[in-house]
């Protein structure tokens, strides 16, 4: 099977994840890390996912699911190991049409989540389809020490100067060549070793004088 790779706005959402154990735990704080709104149904709660409930962070049924609990969601993810429950939550979100992953079990599931490296917003996802999430553990840890932060500083520089560049009403053509004159080869590794002056350097080389970098300084906290 062949999957279709996306990237969903979860914020404002509500999400739901069955079950309170450890997998339970890392799939919340993934969602709530995109600002979903979640609950989660469970008798039971980790440490973790109990200090989030009194923090205010996700709301709690304290049992286990019954039928009709999905009504409302937008996605829902089952970490749980009761087979029956399991098999319960994919067919009334089959029925919802909700999308629905079951922990480690691809048969009951809508969707399916990729190894992810993040750095700020920028994401990079590995999936094999479902074949050996092991081989795509194993490229993710590859990829974190390859992408570190200095990653997102170059992506949240380049995301400030595209919200300029834009507002001045230039045409499409010549904002994809700005675009790409200002992702310089050597970026990532002035970034990294903090060179701000030729970070500045090349984009008043690429803009000109008339973006007010100060302020993305400031935004971004960067001192030279």
């Amino acid at each position: 099977m062949s999957y279709y790779p996306v990237s969903l706005d979860l914020k404002g959402r509500f999400c739901i994840v069955v079950g309170g154990g450890k997998v339970a735990e890392r799939k919340v704080r993934g969602l709530l890390a995109c600002d979903a709104k979640v609950q989660v149904i469970s008798p039971q709660m980790t440490t973790g996912l109990s200090e989030l409930f009194r923090g205010g962070r996700l709301t709690w049924q304290d049992r286990d699911y019954r039928a009709g609990d999905l009504e409302g969601g937008f996605l829902v993810i089952a970490a749980t190991d009761n087979e029956l429950v399991q098999q319960q939550t994919y067919d009334e979100a089959e029925e919802r049409n909700i999308l629905i992953n079951v922990s480690d079990v691809p048969a009951r599931c809508n969707f399916i989540l990729p190894a992810t490296v993040r750095q700020g917003d920028l994401t990079i996802s590995v999936s094999t389809g479902g074949k050996s999430p092991a081989l795509a553990k194993h490229l993710r840890q590859q990829l974190e020490k390859s992408f570190g932060p200095e990653y997102k500083t170059v992506a949240d520089i380049l995301g400030g100067l595209r919200g300029e560049i834009l507002a001045q009403g230039r045409p499409q053509e010549e904002n994809e060549i700005l675009f790409n004159k200002l992702l310089h080869r050597d970026m990532v590794r002035w970034v990294k070793d903090r060179e701000w002056e030729k970070v500045e350097h090349h984009i008043r080389t690429v803009l000109g004088n008339d973006i007010p970098l100060e302020r993305l300084e400031k935004e971004l906290q960067i001192k030279h």
